[in-house]
């Protein structure tokens, strides 16, 4: 297989694409710095694209890997040949190499690996021809052997049989087709294992649907409701047209030998063949579940991570509680802790009242402008408690509800012991609250991907596979936003690319030790960071009033030559950068021509197109085009309170599968089913909205007792069919405008002639 040759026609690129893009691989280049600086040669892939084909790349390379491992080990056993080879060299899976490898693999003791110890092959042989002048029973005396365990003729012919079933169940071609019947044909039915017991899973305790029809997010459901011994989860396929596939192969005469090779058969399809394409289909459908999960958790935490910061703000955040109070921390605009305390806005009169003082005090003393509350414990009642200061302070600060998910495995982590050793971890996850308001990115990198709480089944994914995508996701995005070299955490450095932990590590010590960083090139100076590392990660670390201006952008130092000559052809200078950016470059090289200027300069047009931007503004944060999150700062609601045909704004938290969940303001997130996000067709939320959005809902339903909120975001719908049902011409217009003529009507019926 030419491996590149496949991905260029599986992902509908150029051969030259692909070619580039592999060679960049294999040199070690990082996913980042390919999609930034590479982009002549791979055509402008973003990240997204070229991580695909990593993953697409190094499957096919395991695939040609295992196909020259089994093509060995046939050699080896003196059994390969023409057309074994062909089927090997064809195959397009690891499952179709694995089906074809199967008759030479070798088995534990079987009752046909038995039966051919006791010497019974060339019995099977005979059946297997199934000649009419052939006598079974006859045939099979010759092979009575008590010392080989054969004391009769039954015994023999069981064992025979036990021969074929199993031959055929090594059938390549036959479980290729029987596994694509059943992929087809078959249905995914699970049964209650207690029909009494009320459990989440109720859902399913009689549930059946066609295979192909079979969303992701039921298999999920099922797998977790078979894997806590709720359901009984099985797949069930017509054995009739199964088993036709098998004997139109082996059945050649309908006779005595026939017969038994039909028994055989239907005994390999229902002891051998099934159970096992069984749990190879139900084993494909929670991969392809799990790998589209994967997906959509990457999706929503890229969303996540990229939500916009609250930049320049005194934060106050608050981490709710009851016995042990509300956590409360105030970080200053770079993130610095400023005040710390515990207060109680869920106890007595006299607690509340302190608690009001102390929150008013922080306000006042350090100028809070914005108060994070995490969605925890006792969240519902601090809200409450902050909605009424903010009344007080006459609308000088707001408030939002924020995701507080793995903030308490970061408050207790090595990491945050690090970062505040002077601290309580109760109160750390306060800071982590403030911080997740003020720059999500920069603090969500701190927790595992898994622990942030977005997507579904988390738990349930093969945690390798989504700590892999995830943990791109984060890089990505990381080096995507760029980080500061002189603020940046080393778990932030981190994800820079690159840059390891020890690496990330030596820097903030080199930092410590010799203070701030005045330009990249000092990064050659900590250890362990060389040449190849400093090309991966230079043009992600910005160095903010350095030396260079360009180092406060993302221009990578390979092309500040490129970049110096721009700005002296537009008539700019560094200094012009320097002071907020060189304003009107983009008209002035386009007003010269930008193929001229690239091909003067020596780079490329993508690359130019972005040095301009850089110079355009340089320190610019790709999230600060996105519009900025909803705070709060009117009345709070409870789920009470909501009546359908209510509307309001909410935040997008989570998507999954089959629809959003929207907090609007009450404790418990409403969903809006994939059905109501819009009146477009959609086949997955994703297609229309983004965790952190902000969006208008309707409510449909409440359900006080379960807390269950349902939504719709198809506000329009209405206005657009009144409209519609306004615009539609009435019947005398219309058949003004199609040329009626009322003289043609004959006999109850009419024509419609064009004038």
């Amino acid at each position: 297989m030419d491996i590149n040759k496949t991905l260029a026609k599986e992902f509908g690129l150029k051969q030259e694409q692909v070619d580039n893009t592999v060679a960049l691989i294999d040199d070690d280049k990082t996913i980042p710095f390919i999609a930034r600086y590479r982009k002549e040669l791979t055509g402008s892939l973003d990240d997204q694209i070229l991580r695909e084909l990593y993953d697409r790349l190094m499957y096919l390379r395991n695939l040609e890997k295992r196909k020259e491992e089994i093509t060995n080990s046939i050699t080896e056993q003196e059994k390969m040949t023409p057309e074994i080879e062909a089927a090997i060299s064809a195959a397009a899976t690891l499952v179709e190499v694995e089906d074809i490898y199967r008759p030479f693999k070798p088995k534990r003791r079987t009752r046909a690996s038995i039966a051919r110890e006791n010497g019974l092959e060339p019995l099977a042989e005979l059946l297997l021809a199934q000649d009419n002048a052939t006598d079974p029973e006859k045939e099979a005396e010759a092979f009575i052997n008590e010392e080989k365990n054969v004391p009769d003729v039954k015994t023999a012919l069981q064992g025979a049989m036990d021969i074929i079933a199993e031959d055929i169940s090594d059938d390549a071609d036959i479980r290729k087709k029987l596994r694509a019947l059943a992929g087809e044909k078959g249905e995914l039915v699970s049964k209650a294992s207690d029909p009494e017991a009320e459990t989440v899973y109720m859902t399913y305790y009689d549930y059946s649907e066609p295979i192909p029809k079979v969303a992701n997010h039921r298999v999920l459901a099922l797998d977790r409701g078979e894997k806590e011994g709720a359901l009984k989860v099985s797949v069930v396929l017509e054995e009739s047209g199964a088993t036709d596939i098998i004997l139109g192969k082996y059945i050649k005469n309908n006779n005595a030998c026939g017969e038994l090779v039909r028994a055989a058969a239907e005994d390999s399809y229902k002891r051998l063949i099934f159970p096992s394409i069984e749990r190879e289909i139900r084993s494909e459908m929670s991969a392809k579940a799990a790998e589209e999960s994967i997906k959509v958790f990457a999706a929503n935490l890229r969303q996540m991570l990229l939500q916009p910061p609250m930049k320049n703000s005194v934060i106050l955040g608050l981490d709710p509680g009851y016995a042990h109070g509300c956590k409360s921390a105030v970080i200053d605009s770079t993130g610095k802790v400023l005040d710390t305390a515990i207060i109680y806005p869920t106890g007595s009169a006299g607690a509340v009242e302190a608690a009001r003082k102390k929150v008013k005090q922080f306000i006042e003393q350090y100028g809070v402008t914005a108060i994070s509350i995490g969605n925890g414990t006792a969240s519902r009642e601090t809200e409450a408690f902050t909605a009424d200061i903010v009344k007080e302070t006459g609308g000088k600060v707001s408030y939002m509800i924020v995701n507080e998910a793995g903030a308490s495995v970061y408050s207790a982590s090595k990491l945050a012991a690090e970062e505040f050793p002077e601290y309580d971890v109760s109160i750390r996850g306060a800071i982590s609250i403030a911080r997740r308001l003020q720059d999500p990115l920069a603090e969500l990198v701190k927790i595992e991907p898994k622990a942030i709480g977005v997507g579904q089944y988390q738990h349930d994914m093969p945690q390798a596979r989504m700590s892999e995508a995830l943990g791109g996701v984060v890089e990505d995005c990381v080096n995507s936003v760029g980080v500061d070299l002189n603020t940046a955490s080393y778990s932030l450095l981190s994800y820079i690319a690159g840059i390891n932990a020890s690496v990330a590590k030596n820097i903030v010590a080199y930092r410590e030790e010799n203070g701030r960083f005045t330009d990249r090139k000092e990064l050659m100076k900590v250890p362990k960071l060389g040449k190849k590392a400093f090309e991966q990660c230079a043009g992600f670390l910005r160095v903010r009033d350095g030396k260079n201006p360009l180092d406060n952008t993302a221009v990578h130092p390979e092309s500040y030559a490129a970049a110096s000559s721009l700005l002296s052809e537009c008539g700019f200078t560094l200094a012009d950068v320097a002071e907020g950016g060189a304003s009107g470059i983009n008209d002035k090289a386009e007003s010269i021509g930008i193929e001229k200027i690239s091909s003067s300069l020596g780079i490329g047009v993508p690359t130019l197109t972005d040095i301009i931007g850089e110079l355009k503004k340089p320190g610019r944060d790709l999230r600060d085009e996105l519009p900025p999150p909803l705070m709060r700062s009117g009345d709070v609601m409870e789920i009470k309170d909501l009546k359908p045909g209510m509307e309001l704004v909410g935040t997008v938290r989570n998507i999954i599968d089959f629809g959003a969940f929207v907090d609007i303001g009450v404790h418990e997130d409403g969903l809006v089913h994939v059905s109501q996000i819009c009146s477009r067709f959609i086949k997955h939320p994703l297609e229309a909205v983004k965790v952190g959005e902000v969006v208008k809902v309707r409510v449909l339903d409440v359900d006080v007792k379960r807390n269950r909120i349902s939504l719709t975001m198809r506000l329009d719908d209405e206005a657009e069919k009144k409209e519609q049902r306004q615009q539609r011409p009435k019947k005398k217009e219309k058949r003004e405008q199609k040329g009626f003529d009322p003289s043609r009507l004959r006999n109850s019926s009419f024509r419609i002639k064009q004038k």
